[in-house]
Order: C-alpha cells, then structure tokens, then sequence
C-alpha cells in the first residue's frame, strides 16, 4: 500500500504546483515557466539528500543509473514545456486531462524496454481510465485547436517516457531501500535538468531568466512543490511498475477539474463529471487488482 500513498500524496502536490507554473506562463513565458521548477527544486533536493545521508548509507549512482535518469530528465523537460504550451491555449483542467493519455505510452514502452507486461486486467483498466480522460478534457472535438489537442497528448507521451527513465534508474540503482534510491536519484535528475535549462536560459533566452528572478517568490513554491512532488513519484516507482503509479495518478484529473472550477472559474459540465467517473472507476479497479 505504500506505493498507493506516495502516489496520491505526489498527484495533489503536483495538481497545486502545475497551477502555480500556469499562473507563471503568463507572467515569465513558458520556457522560464518550465525552468523555475528544476531551477529551485534542485536545492531542495540536495537538502533532502543531505539530511538522508545523516540516516542511511549513500548509494552510489553509475553510468547505467546516470544514462536512465538522463533519458527521464530530458523527457520531462520537453513534456513540461508541452504540458505549459496546452495551458495556455486549452485551460489548466483540459491540458491536465490530456497529458494524461500518459498510461497508454507506459503500457507499451514499459512493455517493451523494462519487461512489465500489464496482463489483460491492467490494459483494461488503462483503457477505462483513458476513455475517462477523453470525457473528462470537456474539448469540443469537432471545432478543437488541434493544435493544442496534439501538444497535450504529446506532452503525456514525454511524461510516460521520462516515467520509464526514472523507473530504470530507480531499478539500475541497486543499494539502498526505496526511500533513500528515491532521493539520490531525484537529486541527480534535478542536477541535470537545472543545469540544461540554466545553460539555455543564459545562451538563449536570459529575458526568462531575469523574469524568473523577478517572479522568484512563486518561483521558489513552485520548484518545492515541485521537488516534493517529484520525490514521491520517485517513492512510487521504485516500488511497482510505473503504469500503474500513472493510472493511479489519474485522480490529478478529477482533482484539476475542481481546481480548475474554484479557482480559475471554469464550467465542468456533464459529460466531464461523467469522465471523472470513469477515471474514479478505472483506479478502483486497479487497486482492485494489484492491492493484495
């Protein structure tokens, strides 16, 4: 059951945390948006990698482990920016509900390159919870930007992929208990994606940059919730397979659409509540069927 905690307590951070970078969207661009949450998580993260080592032995991360947490950060770094790109032109709850086509992308990759076959069981479930999140997203298909639609499931394909880069390096680092492999590999992701993004902000794009300066109080909320969310995914992954971490994590939708109605006003209508029903229904019966 820990998996099934570290999983919800990481979807309703991560839920506060994506409204906090919208609202920093418009105020920075979404390129300085993207950058503030590894920018200033990464210090949290080493804080919390120090106050572990004072408890447990440190592991020490190898190439393998390296290669694994590379693939995810560069991963989430594009889908974070893809994910800020929908927000801006679909809403916060419909760009929330369209990058989460995510579970499709892991059931096949993690299939693939990890060896996690889901079994018919899972792949219904994916599908129950998918078809929710189409209901859910409240578009008008018919007369959609198509553009924003692509970008969204764009974004929740990257997210799937960074998903199963950090599972690797999660299962590539073998010493240690899920808690303390769920920091050093955290910390090392976060080091990679504040040092990519910190040389493109100064080569490219230093007007984001002293925006994020200029925003740094919000900016500092949004890469703790961010650090913190971050490492409970971590905790997740490092215990089951990351399909299943991700369906579960479909309650960010229903918790997005609520958000989205109490705080940026936007009309959740019946078809939606109809989707958010789905989705409740799909992660009970995952729970249903990997919780002995």
């Amino acid at each position: 059951m820990i998996w099934v905690a570290a999983t919800l307590i990481a979807a309703t951070a991560q839920t506060v945390r994506n409204a906090a970078q919208a609202g920093l969207t418009r105020e920075i661009g979404t390129i300085g948006a993207t950058a503030v949450r590894f920018l200033f998580g990464f210090p949290f993260a080493v804080l919390a990698l120090l106050l572990a080592a004072a408890w447990w032995p440190m592991p020490r991360p190898d190439l393998t482990v390296i290669g694994w947490a590379a693939l995810g950060a560069m991963a989430q770094i594009a889908a974070t920016a893809f994910m800020l790109l929908t927000m801006r032109d679909k809403g916060f709850g419909v760009a929330t509900a369209l990058m989460k086509t995510e579970p499709v992308t892991l059931a096949v990759i993690g299939a693939i390159v990890l060896a996690e076959p889901l079994g018919p069981a899972r792949l219904g479930v994916i599908a129950l919870a998918t078809l929710g999140v189409v209901l859910a997203s409240g578009a008008t298909w018919g007369r959609a930007g198509w553009g924003a639609v692509t970008t969204g499931i764009l974004s929740g394909a990257l997210f799937g992929l960074s998903s199963i880069g950090f599972r690797g390096a999660l299962l590539a680092l073998s010493d240690g208990g899920y808690v303390i492999r769920a920091i050093t590999v955290l910390a090392v992701t976060l080091g990679l994606q504040a040092t990519a993004m910190l040389a493109w902000l100064l080569l490219r794009d230093r007007s984001s940059l002293r925006g994020i300066a200029s925003q740094w109080r919000l900016s500092v909320g949004a890469g703790a919730l961010g650090a913190f969310a971050s490492l409970f995914w971590f905790m997740g992954f490092a215990l089951t397979p990351a399909a299943n971490v991700r369906t579960l994590a479909l309650v960010e939708v229903v918790l997005a659409q609520v958000l989205s109605g109490r705080v940026f006003r936007q009309t959740i209508r019946p078809a939606q509540l109809a989707g958010m029903a789905l989705i409740l229904a799909g992660v009970g019966w995952l729970l249903a069927v990997t919780v002995r």
